[in-house]
Parts: structure tokens; C-alpha cells; sequence
């Protein structure tokens, strides 16, 4: 054979196969040519009690589940990177994309966009890293039988680090200390009670809305004077409101020790609102799914995801733990690597 037909024939076999490889590898995550890396549609939210529930949205009278899941996709989809407030415990929004995120092995998938950040000054110089982080339990669903909707068999549980065990947890023991509740319940319930009226005096802020949950505990959510609205979701029905799920261990402390300083610590990994953007914990690796026998699955990718608050806590003056959300961002799609954690 002809050295310069041989030598073509060698060059365009290694092109074919560069150009396959190639070709592979981008067919890899499985994303189509101009998907979107940001939430596209909301398919429900409902919050909890919270001071800024019926404000972030703002509910206007008349407003319907359907409006408040458009008012939230404008403030939260497509990147706009406005906010949304889940409220006490329990509270919620799930969302979708217009492609499946991709589970790629050994790096993350996705980052939910909050507003966690850290104390500036806390009294305790020698704390661990935290400050306003309010950790939402974050649940993922992929969509085995494209019907376009979650399914409940389809959901899974991120299992964040509390679900390791919450002694591992640097500021554990200044919570323990504090008197804080630092169980992790996988069954909990809670049901809020829509209150009567309004209050029409700073005397009965304290007894604003009964709550009560199925470990025998009960108490009520107290209204402070930065925020006057009702903190009960006015278009939700009935006239009380029972969430369930995973709670998570008490994070907040008073660090001043006269209610003037909370603090609320961070998780090492694997909530919503619980790190800051720029940090890689705030980033989420798919493969740390778990079914409701906290057992590892083997997801695809995901369709939907749905974060709740994750803390049944009242910090003082700041009032209760709530987990805000901006946004949730596809990184494959943006093109960012981010390694996972080496002892998942």
C-alpha cells in the first residue's frame, strides 16, 4: 500500500475515533443542546409559619395555589436570583427543569442559591463557622416514568450530614450545652393551628399560633414587630396545616447568654440555605439519595427537587428557622466541576 493513502488512512481512523470519543463524552451527562441551567417551572409551595411568609412572595387577597407557584417561579426561576421564604419547619417548594440534571460520578450536580452567612461577630471567638444558616432538607425525584410530574414513589432523601450522625456536628456540644434538641427525627410531623385573628396587642404575640408535633411536644409561634402580615399561608385550606419529614438537629444558640447574639451553625454538608454560594458545600452530589430505609439509590439524574425547612426552632428576637431560597443551578450546564466528598 501507497505510504501517503496509508498514512491518510491512519490519520482519518484516529480522527474518527478522537471525534467519537469526543462525541461520548459530551453524551455523557445527557444534557440536550440549549438546555436551561436554572429552575424552569414550580409545581407547588406552600410555607410554614414564618415572619416573612405572605411576603416573599407577596400574597395579594384572592391569590391561588396556581398564582402563588407563578409568583414564586418570577421570583426564583430563570436565574432571577430574587428570594423566597419557606418558613418554620416543614414549608416547601418543588421545581422542575427543562432536562433531566444529570448524575455524574464523582462530582456534584447542582447548587440551591440562599442567603446563608456567617456571623461577624460572634461572641465566642473560638466557635465553628456559622451565622444565619437555616438548613432545608433537600429531596430529589427522577422521572422513571416521564409522565412529567414527581410521583411519590420517585422521591429520595439528600442525606446531608446530620443524617451521619449529628455528634459529628463541630458546634454539637455548644448546642447540647444550650439545651437545644439535637435528635434527628426521620418521621417527624408537625401541624400548625390557623389562628382565630390576628394579634391586636404586643401581649399576645407570644401565643400568635399553636403548634404541636408527634413527639409530645407543643408550643406556639411567636409574631415579632418587624413584620406585621399574618405569618399563616393565607391561601392554603382548612384550618390547620400538618407537614412532615425529616427535622434536623436545634443549630441555633444564644451566644451572648442575654438573647441579644444567635447564631445559627452551619452542617458540614448537604442542606439548602446552610452555606454560603461560593463555597463547595453548598453544592449537591445526586448519589447522596437514600430511600426512606436511609439506603443509598442509584438515580440517573433528576427532574424535580423539593427543599423544606429542615429545624423546628425559635431563636429569639430573630425569630424561627427558616430556610430562603434564590435559586437552584444545574452545573453541568454551567460548565462547573466540582469534586464530591471523598467519604461518601
Amino acid at each position: 500500500m501507497n505510504k501517503n493513502i496509508f498514512g491518510y488512512l491512519l490519520i482519518s481512523l484516529f480522527l474518527l475515533v478522537f471525534a467519537n470519543s469526543c462525541q461520548k463524552e459530551e453524551l455523557v451527562p445527557g444534557i440536550p443542546e440549549g438546555s436551561s441551567a436554572y429552575i424552569t417551572k414550580v409545581l407547588d409551595f406552600m410555607p410554614a409559619i414564618g415572619q416573612f411568609t405572605n411576603k416573599l412572595p407577596v400574597y395579594s387577597e384572592g391569590d391561588t395555589q396556581e398564582s402563588m407557584n407563578q409568583k414564586v417561579l418570577a421570583a426564583i426561576g430563570n436565574n432571577k436570583r430574587g428570594m423566597i421564604s419557606l418558613g418554620g419547619f416543614g414549608g416547601y417548594v418543588v421545581v422542575g427543569f427543562d432536562h433531566t440534571i444529570p448524575n455524574v460520578k464523582g462530582k456534584r450536580d447542582f447548587r440551591v442559591i440562599a442567603n446563608a452567612f456567617y456571623s461577624a461577630a460572634n461572641p465566642d471567638s473560638n466557635a465553628p463557622e456559622g451565622g444565619s444558616c437555616e438548613p432545608g432538607v433537600i429531596m430529589v425525584a427522577y422521572d422513571a416514568n416521564k409522565n412529567g410530574v414527581p410521583d411519590d414513589n420517585e422521591w429520595y432523601e439528600i442525606a446531608g450530614s446530620a443524617h451521619e450522625d449529628p455528634a459529628k456536628e463541630l458546634w454539637y456540644q455548644e448546642a447540647v450545652d444550650a439545651g437545644n434538641d439535637v435528635n434527628i427525627y426521620y418521621d417527624y410531623e408537625i401541624t400548625y393551628h390557623r389562628p382565630l385573628a390576628e394579634p391586636d396587642s404586643q401581649d399576645q404575640w407570644a401565643t400568635y399560633i399553636r403548634w404541636e408535633d408527634n413527639k409530645g411536644n407543643s408550643g406556639y409561634k411567636v409574631k415579632n414587630g418587624l413584620h406585621k402580615q399574618s405569618y399563616y399561608p393565607l391561601w392554603a385550606t382548612g384550618d390547620k396545616l400538618t407537614l412532615k419529614g425529616t427535622r434536623l438537629p436545634q443549630n441555633g444558640v444564644d451566644e451572648s447568654g442575654a438573647g441579644s447574639y444567635y447564631v445559627l451553625y452551619k452542617f458540614r454538608y448537604g442542606y439548602a440555605d446552610n452555606e454560603t454560594n461560593s463555597k463547595d458545600e453548598s453544592a449537591i452530589d445526586i448519589s447522596w439519595a437514600v430511600n426512606k430505609k436511609r439506603q443509598k439509590v442509584n438515580l440517573p439524574g433528576v427532574d424535580f427537587i423539593k427543599i423544606y425547612s429542615g429545624v423546628n426552632q425559635e431563636n429569639g428576637w430573630l425569630g424561627e428557622c427558616s430556610t430562603e431560597i434564590t435559586g437552584i443551578e444545574d452545573l453541568h450546564v454551567l460548565g462547573v466541576s466540582i469534586e464530591t466528598r471523598s467519604e461518601q
